[in-house]
């Protein structure tokens, strides 16, 4: 062959779509030597395959092996086709017709049009030579492999017509039904083979009279896409066994042996199908959906099923059986087994747990998929087949308990009826059975690829250009990644216009016949969503999209979004109720309108804190401007110190009468307070951020109070006087919680001023202090209960006498409670000179030995009489077991007995502390870690209480919704309320453990 000729043989490759072209015309010359077929023979047909080259490599291969098989399919037109179809889609089917190079025969009569279930069942059962009485002729392995190359030959005329279609992306709804039917043949042939075997003692089958085992009734329902008529190429198949007897036969066969018998046949006949052979298997088949799952019988008789369903069964799994269908085995007992659960799948959604239920279902499309998954997720990826799938099933459960019409077990079925009977639009259906058409399409391409279970878009290229061919939906692979992409963002978006968006018609108004949704059905689908009051949700939305202006439209079009957003949350109702009285408080507010249309992420946010917290929703109220921080990051970081204080003395400056600049720093107060609850919902700051955030605006806070009111009260003769405020508790340790009390001391020194009237200012500026920082809407209380001899002690003391008491009275419980003692308002010097005094009580050179027992036996008492009445102790946030007080409680005996010698101990803060004694080796790590996580937990689950009710408690609750919403606020996943009490109670159990050995020894 010259040069021109070589050129123009690879041009020729090329234009018929090899890129191996090398390694293409060299399989060329061995194909035809194998074969005696010309060139122009065999590349007829080239033009139906995906990949030419695999299809080339795929036909050389089995050539070598046997080529008169390869020789006759290509004498045949209609094999040639289906040959290359096959070929060059699927590596699996090469597999297959290299080990059976024979079924390349059967391609002939393969393309033009798909098998029916009657046929599939009828080629199935001749190739185990079935009997009339359903026995195969043979129960030997032998039988096993027969049947499996005969699915695979129904199996590739299947695959041959999808292939070969001018449009597969239309027959897929007549491909899933064939590939079901083509299941539940295979699985009448192996229910046979087991027969077979049950009666002639197989290994691992038992023995069992022929009769007995013909008596017996087994039917195989189909579940899930089996059922439905939906299956993939490779998928698993759902099923459940139902056992009976044949009422002719009931003398001689009790009910209990049948279910014997029955449970034998079912296991041999998934065997069949799902165990290694000398024939791969075909597909697993998976039996848990059956009650009690996994751990329940794999056989039951249709009265304990139906007894299980009546008295145990939760919603999910009557939602399951939507799809149930008779596929395989005694059709009668079938039928009986649909007919008695049916109705149950649709009184299901008037269930109590419903919600709960849908909820589930939702996790369900996302879970367990790996995050490097996620963007090539065909099925379970946001926009995938499952979001479709959810929607559907969801409008149905919704709508069906009232309406037998749209009672369909398959989802394009489905879809059809909810048109017809008015639920949803036909534009939008239309689309969205297009993208699960195209959905559909895409993941039985890749599936067939290798003949094995996947639902992931291929990465690589060269795949990608194979799936665009093999679809026929795009001409390149980057075409076909973009169809895909637009699809999802489709899908995403059309769940909100069929479920969602119908709401508004429901409160719009129009005449009842042009009303999309009735209201009654509106409420139906508020209540399926979460919406403990659906009537009054549909109030809110009225009052927020009812009218013509230009507030109203942009509520209307973003309200089916938001209320999705709103079911999402912890409590939809209150999220609801307090984004209407925002929307009211700011009117037509320009820049709030203006968020809500071009800021999906911020409006996203709003409903997030306003159902997700009480005390946020009651807050925005009263500072509604405060939802422009949504808008911007940098606004939902919490304000530095700094910042905070030029603000307060700013608002003193421009205040001359202290009501007003009270008010204004309330005000202040208030707005950082919301600011940190709102960071800390959005969880863009941790809970350290937010004790160092509480602490300074309540430090702040305290500062201005108590400038403010010196100024009022302390005359210019006696402004010699010194008076500080020192934090105490976790105030001191910079560890305050939303709700917290700030525990405070007052300490003054005279400088001059005759002590009995610096004993008086110092009493008044301390009245004014509590009563200028009051706040009936937050309170602020400041407690000054751990001052010298507590309540009965003055409520100011003189430096001196501070002096005077800590060395002739102190007890050792004000010796530890100093330990937290910070100065954060007043004269400087004064708290410098304060701290100097703490030290020498709080450090000192030689532990009191004696003080130290006394602090153990405190605890005791306070475990013992300090706990509410009636409260679980083990639930005690704050003094339950390994709590927030046994951890505290061990640092500052660490603390009394080593900071003298270990400097870095010498700090207010609980974890500093810790971790100082950890580094000197006065506790091992592990101990260390366990403290401080349980200390961090209870820490957390205390703001997140406050923040969820808006109430402060140091208890954990026993309400399931309560503890849900607690740990959705912590970041749990949905319905994590066992998992919150679980971690809590092992968290606090491990640092009780440590507590014990360390403080009681």
């Amino acid at each position: 062959m010259t040069g021109s000729e070589r050129s123009g043989a690879r041009t020729l490759l090329a234009r018929l779509g090899f890129s191996r072209l090398g390694e293409a015309k060299a399989l060329l010359t061995e194909l035809t030597a194998h074969t005696g077929l010309t060139r122009d023979e065999i590349l007829a047909d080239v033009a139906v395959s995906a990949d030419a080259d695999e299809a080339l490599a795929a036909l050389t291969r089995i050539a070598r092996r046997d080529a008169a098989p390869v020789r006759a399919a290509h004498e045949d037109p209609r094999a040639r086709r289906a040959v290359w179809a096959l070929l060059g889609a699927s590596d699996g089917f090469a597999d297959f017709y290299f080990r059976h190079p024979e079924e390349l025969g059967d391609l002939a009569s393969a393309g033009d049009s798909l098998p029916t279930d009657a046929e599939m069942r009828s080629w199935l059962a001749d190739a185990i030579d079935a009997t009339a009485d359903g026995f195969s002729a043979t129960g030997t392995e032998s039988a096993w492999v027969s049947l499996r190359v005969r699915y695979r030959r129904v199996l590739a005329r299947i695959a041959a017509y999808d292939l070969l279609s001018p449009s597969p992306v239309d027959e897929i709804p007549k491909v899933t039904a064939a590939l079901a039917d083509a299941a539940g043949a295979a699985l009448e042939a192996s229910l046979a083979v087991a027969r077979t075997r049950v009666s002639q003692g197989a290994a691992g089958a038992g023995l069992f009279p022929r009769e007995q085992v013909a008596a017996t009734r087994l039917a195989i329902i189909g579940m899930g896409k089996t059922g439905a008529r939906e299956l993939n190429y490779v998928s698993d198949v759902d099923v459940i066994f139902v056992a009976g007897v044949d009422p002719e036969r009931s003398d001689t066969l009790g009910e209990s042996r049948a279910v014997d018998i029955a449970t034998r046949l079912a296991v041999q006949t998934m065997r069949g199908l799902s165990e290694v052979e000398v024939e791969p298997p075909l597909w697993e088949v998976d039996a848990n959906l059956r009650p009690e799952g996994k751990q329940g019988a794999l056989v039951r008789s249709l009265d304990s099923h139906l007894a299980y369903y009546e008295r145990w069964a939760k919603s999910w799994e009557f939602q399951a059986l939507l799809k149930a269908r008779p596929i395989a085995g005694d059709r009668a007992l079938g039928d009986a087994y649909v007919r008695a659960v049916q109705p149950k799948v649709w009184t299901s959604a008037a269930r109590e747990n419903f919600v709960d239920s849908v909820q589930r279902m939702r996790e369900r499309v996302t879970d367990h998929i790996p995050a490097a998954e996620v963007p090539f997720q065909i099925k379970l990826g946001p926009g995938g087949i499952r979001d479709i799938e959810f929607t559907v099933q969801l409008l149905q459960l919704v709508h069906g308990l009232s309406d037998e019409r749209i009672r369909q077990r398959g989802t394009l079925e489905a879809l059809d009826a909810l048109v017809t009977q008015g639920y949803i639009g036909r534009t939008e259906a239309a689309t969205f059975a297009r993208d699960y058409h195209v959905l559909r399409l895409l993941e039985h391409r890749v599936q067939l690829r290798h003949l094995r279970r996947t639902h992931l878009m291929p990465a690589d290229a060269d795949d990608q250009r194979m799936l665009a061919r093999s679809t026929r939906l795009a001409e390149s692979g980057a075409r076909i990644w973009e169809i895909w992409e637009g699809i999802k963002r489709e899908v995403r978006d059309i769940h909100v216009r069929l479920f969602y968006r119908p709401l508004l018609s429901a409160v719009a108004a129009l005449p009842a016949e042009e009303r999309v949704l009735s209201t009654e059905q509106a409420r139906d689908r508020l209540a399926a969503i979460g919406f403990a009051d659906p009537a009054g949700a549909l109030r809110h939305i009225a009052a927020l999209t009812s009218g013509l202006s230009r507030k109203a439209s942009i509520q209307r079009h973003l309200m089916p979004v938001m209320i999705r957003w709103f079911a999402d949350g912890v409590d939809p109702d209150y999220g609801l109720l307090a984004f209407r009285r925002l929307s009211e408080r700011l009117g037509d507010t320009p820049w709030f309108l203006r968020m809500l249309r071009d800021s999906s992420g911020a409006a996203e946010s709003l409903t997030r804190v306003l159902s997700g917290s009480r005390y946020i929703g009651e807050l925005m109220e009263w500072i509604p401007e405060s939802a422009a921080w949504l808008d911007d990051d940098t606004l939902l970081r919490p304000r530095s110190g700094v910042a905070l204080q030029q603000e307060a003395r700013a608002i003193q400056t421009r205040h001359g009468g202290i009501e007003d600049a009270m008010r204004a720093v309330r005000a202040l107060r208030r707005r950082e307070l919301l600011r940190t609850a709102m960071s800390g919902i959005l969880q863009t700051v941790t809970i350290e951020e937010i004790a160092q955030a509480l602490t300074t605006i309540t430090e702040v806070t305290i500062q201005a109070t108590l400038r403010a009111v010196r100024r009022e009260i302390v005359p210019p003769e006696d402004d010699a006087l010194d008076f500080s405020v020192i934090a105490m508790g976790r105030f001191g340790g910079a560890e305050l919680g939303f709700g917290s009390d700030a525990d405070v001391m007052y300490v003054y020194r005279a400088n001059g001023i005759d002590p009995d009237r610096a004993q008086r200012l110092a009493a008044r500026i301390v009245s004014e202090l509590r009563r200028h920082s009051e706040d009936h809407r937050v309170p602020l209380d400041l407690d000054a209960d751990l001052r010298p001899e507590g309540r009965n002690g003055p409520i100011a003391r003189s430096l001196d006498s501070y002096a005077a008491y800590y060395r002739r009275w102190s007890l050792s419980w004000e010796a530890q409670a100093l330990l937290r003692a910070r100065g954060i308002a007043g004269s400087v010097k004064l708290i410098r000179a304060f701290t100097e005094l703490a030290d020498q009580v709080r450090y000192p050179e030689t532990p009191d030995t004696q003080g130290l027992r006394e602090i153990k036996r405190i605890k005791a008492r306070v475990e013992a009489e300090r706990l509410p009445q009636g409260t679980d102790p083990s639930r005690h946030l704050k003094l339950g077991p390994g709590s927030l007080s046994d951890v505290e409680w061990l640092v500052q005996l660490l603390q009394l007995q080593h900071a003298h010698e270990v400097p870095a101990m010498r700090t207010t803060s609980t974890i500093e502390a810790l971790r100082a004694a950890e580094a000197a080796g006065l506790i091992p790590t592990t101990a260390a870690d366990r403290l401080a996580a349980a200390w961090r937990l209870a820490s957390r689950l205390r703001s997140a209480n406050t923040l969820l009710s808006g109430h402060t408690s140091d208890v954990l609750p026993t309400d399931r919704g309560k503890l849900d919403g607690i740990g959705r606020l912590l970041d749990y996943p949905p319905r994590s309320a066992t998992q919150v009490e679980e971690d809590y109670l092992a968290t606090t159990r491990r640092s009780r453990r440590v507590f014990e050995k360390l403080f009681y020894g």
